[in-house]
This record gives C-alpha cells, structure tokens and sequence, in this order.
C-alpha cells in the first residue's frame, strides 16, 4: 500500500522531527489512522519528496521523522499556462483540478464580457484559498512534487497584454463540416517543440466577436479540437493532454 502523500510549508531537513497539526494531523492521525512506526510521504513544493516516519500520533498532532530524500522531479519539460475563464463552483474545480493532475504550471482565472460568475473583495479572497487547497490535495493525489500557480482573477484583456509563451493558443468551437481542416493534433505535430504554450479558454457562452479579435491580436491561434464542442471544463482537460503527448511528457 502507498503510504499518504501530505504537502507541508515547513523546511524539510534529514532526520529533524517535524510536528504536524491542523488539517495535516486530522487527515492523518482522525482521517487515515496512521499509528507509530508507519511511513508516510512529505514534500514542501521545493521539490523531490521524503520519506518519514510517524514517531507519535495523538489528538491534535503527529509528529514525523524524515530519513529518506527521493529527489523525484514529476514535473513536465512543457510550461503550460491556462487562461480559464470563471465558470461556477463544481466546474471551475473540476477544471483547476484535471489541470493540475496532467500536468499545468500556471493557471490564471479570468473575467470575460460572457463570464456568469461575480465576486465581491471577500468572496474572491475565500475562492482563492479554496482553489489553492484544491491545488494542494490534487498534487498529494497525483504524486507532483510541485505546487503549479493560480493567480489572482483578472479581466481578459489585461492578461492577454502581459501573457509570454511560444506559442498561444485559444480554444475555438469547429466550423462547419464543410469547412473543417485536418485535426488540430496533426496539425500541432508538425511544428517544433516549444518550452512554453499558453492556452486560452472561454465561458460557457463562448468569447465574443471581439474578444476573439483581441485575442487573435494578442498572438493566440483559434484552436479547435475535433467536431465536437466541449464544455469549458472540459476543454482545458482535453487540450492540456494534447499538448502533453506532443511536446510534453506523455510521448
């Protein structure tokens, strides 16, 4: 059995004990029972992980060991930035969420003229620590050993003036059958393997006709992937897998 993964901010340092509490020590001594002399997993976000052992466990605490440093870096040679516009509760989670565990660097919440979602200074502020909550529990999942970035929200053209990456891309519903070019995989597949790629996704409505514009201005290439039209949380998903089969770490 895989012993639990847990993210923790302090300094991790060969055989200095480290006491857990909080959400930390509830998840591990209430929620997965652990008992002395078993191993559990740590990482900081510096990288690599370490193995540790729970030395003792009681209501409010678990104290830890670390003996063993794995300098296991998980991370994809692709910088992937995502450009997601706000959409409501369970599915800009299930979009953060699927883009962390294939693989995304950076994620940047954002507000388009189509967007449904409004947040005052406070509730902006609780979504951002959900969100990186969610970010962290994911990279325990998944075995990352890096926490990627989620920004602050910001308004659409505000991003696309200060967004850097070799190539740009924003997701487009297909045109008509009778318009339609080879699958965009094929197309991607012929170009030279960037470091760096920025994807673009809109609200449920879609962008507007000018903010395709200003987009396309911004240096984003319309992208669409395959016949069909796919949800905004799911489009992140499917795009982030593409890339990462070409020109990422799923070749």
């Amino acid at each position: 059995m895989r012993s639990p993964r847990i993210y923790v901010t302090q300094p991790l340092q060969l055989g200095l004990p480290l006491e857990l509490s909080g959400s930390q020590a509830n998840h591990l001594g209430r929620v997965l029972r652990v008992k002395k002399g078993e191993t559990v997993t740590l990482f900081n976000g510096e990288g690599g992980q370490w193995q540790a052992t729970v030395e003792q466990t009681d209501r409010r605490s678990v104290r830890v060991l670390p003996h063993t440093h794995n300098n296991d870096d998980r991370e994809s040679g692709l910088q992937i930035i995502l450009g997601q516009v706000l959409s409501r509760g369970e599915r800009m989670d299930y979009a953060i969420q699927k883009s962390v565990e294939t693989g995304v660097s950076r994620i940047v919440p954002l507000f388009s003229q189509r967007c449904e979602v409004h947040l005052n200074q406070e509730r902006l502020q609780k979504r951002l620590q959900h969100w990186q909550s969610l970010i962290i529990s994911t990279c325990e999942q998944c075995g990352r050993n890096r926490i990627p970035d989620i920004c602050v929200p910001t308004v659409l053209g505000e991003w696309l003036d200060h967004c850097q990456a070799d190539r740009k891309y924003v997701l487009h519903p297909p045109p008509p059958s009778s318009e339609r070019q080879p699958s965009a995989s094929m197309a991607m597949a012929q170009e030279s393997c960037p470091a760096s790629v920025a994807l673009l996704i809109g609200p449920e409505g879609g962008f507007d006709c000018q903010e395709l514009q200003q987009s396309q201005k911004a240096g984003f290439d319309p992208l669409a992937l395959g016949p069909r039209v796919l949800r905004t949380e799911t489009a992140p998903v499917a795009a982030i897998s593409i890339l990462q089969y070409l020109w990422g770490d799923w070749r």
